[in-house]
């Protein structure tokens, strides 16, 4: 349970002020909401300022190793080259990429292409051909602090259709970021990622999410992207989450691959795609620490 804290104690946050000038306020509005029946979070799962500045530097490693990708990534490049990147990056500055040898995963990052929703594993006998689209999804712990973006990559000449689901599936990430503010819900994020998806002909993967972030991979709270406005947790300054969802320009089944246990696929054969960005929740609005 969360500590009570006497007005003049020192704030949970670790800023050293007094408990009165940071985040009483705060918690007591929290404390009210919960009585009232919303869903909010626990205190272990807001980020102290100390742990945000962890975050953001865990976050340049990240963004650092996505644009490297981006600079290089072309057609002939197999998805092994980009996982060498990935790793040969992350540790010269001192990093760790998450995915390696998380539950099992075998490689430092993942690399799905066309109708691989995501997962997938790269390899040596994976080349990327003109056409491709492919998400590179990067993700790294620095001195204990994780941080996680992935981005998609046209290759060469793509077809009009797969590069406006491309172009679509970042559109529902910007129009999910603007729904970040404090005080609102998380389902006010998947309600205008699912909206305007399907406006233009889409579905939305509804069993895979986003995640909370920063002492661990993953965390509270999940975040949907079929959801219905005024719906899920309170969003509280301190939160720190990803907006990642999957698009996909057919049917939102998927399966998993029963081989290797990890890629998942759309069950129709159709392409997907899919940006992610990561997201402080602040008192003023949102800050996105890594993209």
């Amino acid at each position: 349970m969360d500590k009570k804290l006497g007005r003049n104690d020192p704030c949970w946050c670790g800023s050293k002020k007094k408990y009165k000038l940071c985040h009483e306020a705060q918690d007591e509005k929290v404390a009210r909401l919960e009585k009232q029946g919303f869903l909010v979070p626990p205190r272990k799962i807001l980020k102290t300022p100390e742990q945000i500045e962890g975050m953001k530097k865990s976050s340049e490693i990240n963004i650092k190793v996505l644009d490297y990708v981006q600079e290089h990534i072309k057609a002939g490049v197999t998805t092994e080259e980009i996982d060498q990147w990935v790793y040969k990056i992350t540790t010269e500055a001192g990093g760790i990429p998450a995915p390696l040898d998380y539950e099992g995963f075998p490689k430092s990052v993942c690399t799905s292409i066309n109708e691989q929703v995501c997962h997938g594993i790269p390899s040596e006998s994976i080349v990327l051909k003109d056409g491709d689209i492919v998400n590179v999804d990067v993700s790294t712990i620095y001195k204990g602090y994780f941080s996680d973006s992935s981005r998609m990559f046209c290759i060469g000449e793509v077809d009009p259709e797969k590069k406006r689901l491309v172009d679509v599936t970042r559109e529902c990430v910007e129009l999910g970021l603007k729904q970040v503010k404090p005080w609102g819900f998380l389902g006010d994020i998947g309600a205008v990622i699912s909206e305007h998806a399907r406006k233009n002909g889409y579905s939305v993967v509804e069993e895979i999410g986003g995640h909370g972030i920063g002492l661990e991979f993953h965390e509270d709270p999940w975040v949907g992207y079929v959801t219905e406005a005024g719906t899920g947790m309170v969003m509280v300054p301190g939160m720190v989450f990803t907006i990642e969802p999957m698009v996909n320009m057919g049917g939102c089944e998927i399966y998993q691959d029963e081989n290797d246990g990890w890629t998942i696929y759309t069950e129709d054969g159709k392409p997907s795609a899919q940006w992610e960005i990561m997201v402080l929740v602040t008192d003023t609005g949102y800050e996105v620490l890594c993209w």
